[in-house]
């Protein structure tokens, strides 16, 4: 039997066994010999990555910019979901606050998720700094540290900063907008109770990264590309993972994010642990 190709991905929630189980299986009937890692976070998937541990990695946006600072010239996004293109972030406040535009921001405390999250931590809070509030000076940032190391794939750190907002100890939350409207229909927030002050201009999310193309990662690249919806064994599987459709990679959409940890130093001190300049 070829040797196969062996995937990391992050264990940030219980339902990703039985997705890649799903997708060995699938890769497997399809003629690609087909494994998994499961990492506890992503910086030890990159280092992993890094040592030619895992062929392809599936990516936080985080983990794809250490990627490509560790790996200027080697690091491709191979394939991505249609639901990983043009997000936005959002900063709520209270319908019913002092809080209408964002310099009535200025002084006050904002809730965010957990300090490595893209999402509701790093992206929002650059956009505000370029919108003229400085976070280290002209704001409190309430951090809600929930599984620091998975980059924010998870809604724990978001919710329990929209539950500060509702109950007055911050003045405002940052959430990724699916999330908002996650919110509103599981019941955490009613009808009209909060309201956008600022939503962020769209990035992306996260990508199949591969820092040595190889005829079995152009196969695996093929073999996503082209699952459809349509065929009932795929369905399941998709759904599972979030999606629709698999697109072709792009690194357009990161450049929000790539801003925001050159300003904060997000990765500087993953990168001078790893001897990286």
């Amino acid at each position: 039997m070829a040797s196969e190709l062996v995937l990391g991905a992050v264990a940030y929630d219980a339902k990703v066994v039985p997705i890649w189980e799903g997708f060995r299986a699938y890769f497997e009937a399809h003629g690609l010999p087909f494994d998994f890692v499961l990492y506890s976070n992503y910086e030890r998937q990159v280092e992993a990555h890094l040592r030619g541990d895992i062929e392809v990695a599936w990516n936080s946006p985080l983990a794809w910019l250490e990627a490509v600072r560790a790996a200027p010239f080697r690091a491709k996004a191979i394939a991505m979901r249609d639901t990983d293109c043009d997000l936005t972030s959002v900063v709520l406040v209270r319908s019913d606050g002092p809080v209408r535009a964002v310099a009535d921001l200025r002084g006050r405390a904002i809730g965010v998720g957990a300090a490595d999250s893209p999402q509701a931590t790093l992206i929002p809070l650059v956009a505000l700094a370029e919108a003229g509030l400085d976070p280290a000076r002209d704001l409190t940032v309430v951090r809600h540290d929930v599984l620091v190391g998975k980059h924010g794939d998870h809604i724990g750190g978001e919710r329990d900063a929209v539950r500060a907002l509702l109950a007055g100890t911050v003045d405002a939350a940052c959430v990724i907008d699916g999330n908002r409207l996650a919110f509103a229909r599981e019941g955490l927030v009613a009808p009209n109770a909060l309201r956008v002050v600022l939503q962020t201009a769209p990035y992306d999310h996260c990508n199949f990264t591969v820092l040595d193309e190889s005829a079995k990662t152009a196969q695996f690249r093929e073999l996503l590309l082209a699952m459809s919806y349509d065929d009932p064994q795929v369905r399941p599987l998709l759904d599972l993972e979030g999606l629709k459709a698999w697109r072709p990679g792009r690194t357009s959409g990161y450049a929000l994010l790539e801003r925001a940890i050159d300003r904060f130093g997000t990765i500087a001190p993953w990168l001078a642990r790893n001897g990286i300049a």
